[in-house]
């Protein structure tokens, strides 16, 4: 989509996520790109190999090399998952990290770490599974004694909590209800795919469906109105009909604004 952006007069959103992964060992002509939209647009980053949960050490070389790319591009927001992807190697998927106290220390420690490094507060987003983990404690409570602990800000995905609270049968505005909201930093919004009547899939390559648009407007009246990213990442559609969806975003923040006022 990168020419369609770049020959837009009027960008029709207000920000870009990447993943940083994605771009910090690329050739010149797709930073030139890169840089050509980071001038035209803030840009925010949401990290994909982190694995804040493993027990497989932190990759420090990792991690000066992404200090330096967020430095040179002058972007101030990272967030990644609350989640491992790694042990002996890279799993290429987001693990759940099991609901317990130690982890809760755990992880907590390692955001530290990664903030000192980066110089900047790590954001961490609430993850869809399909497992229940090893617990001692609920997801809302796993998440809020980290966000506690670390003193880290939250990435509010909304369609993954409306995918947990099928998956796992729990109520999706009760749960968000419980989320700290001076914790929320900016907000996700997706598609998924429905497999069974039980069972969503966090696909990212979907549209937005009814139920998670009223859970965004939901959420709004819970934490107010944060920044919000459209996740779509296959299937992509025309930017005319990414713009649609965006303006429903728009229009969800406007009407919440409206009944505040």
């Amino acid at each position: 989509m990168y020419q369609e952006l770049i020959e837009c007069d009027q960008l029709p959103f207000d920000f870009l996520e990447i993943a940083p992964e994605n771009w910090m060992n690329t050739g010149p002509r797709l930073q030139h790109q890169l840089r050509a939209l980071r001038e035209r647009v803030p840009f925010t980053t949401h990290g994909l190999s982190l694995s804040i949960g493993s027990f497989a050490p932190l990759d420090h070389a990792f991690l000066k090399r992404l200090k330096a790319f967020l430095d040179e591009y002058n972007i101030d927001l990272y967030s990644e998952h609350l989640s491992y992807c790694s042990d002996d190697g890279h799993l290429y998927d987001l693990m759940p990290i099991p609901f317990t106290t130690d982890a809760v220390s755990h992880v907590s420690q390692r955001v530290r770490t990664v903030s000192d490094i980066l110089e900047r507060p790590l954001v961490l987003e609430n993850v869809s599974f399909y497992a229940m983990p090893s617990h001692d404690m609920t997801e809302l409570e796993f998440i809020n004694a980290v966000l506690t602990e670390a003193d880290c800000g939250l990435l509010l995905d909304v369609n993954n909590v409306y995918v947990n609270s099928i998956n796992h049968g729990y109520d999706a505005r009760e749960f968000i209800a419980g989320l700290p909201a001076e914790r929320v930093r900016y907000m996700h919004i997706a598609g998924h795919y429905q497999q069974q009547p039980d069972l969503i899939i966090d696909t990212h390559g979907a549209d937005v469906i009814d139920p998670v648009w009223k859970l965004l407007d939901n959420s709004y009246q819970h934490v107010g109105c944060h920044p919000t990213l459209l996740e779509r990442d296959f299937n992509i559609p025309s930017l005319n009909t990414l713009s649609n969806e965006l303006a429903t975003i728009r229009k969800t923040q406007a009407l919440q604004h409206a009944v505040l006022s």
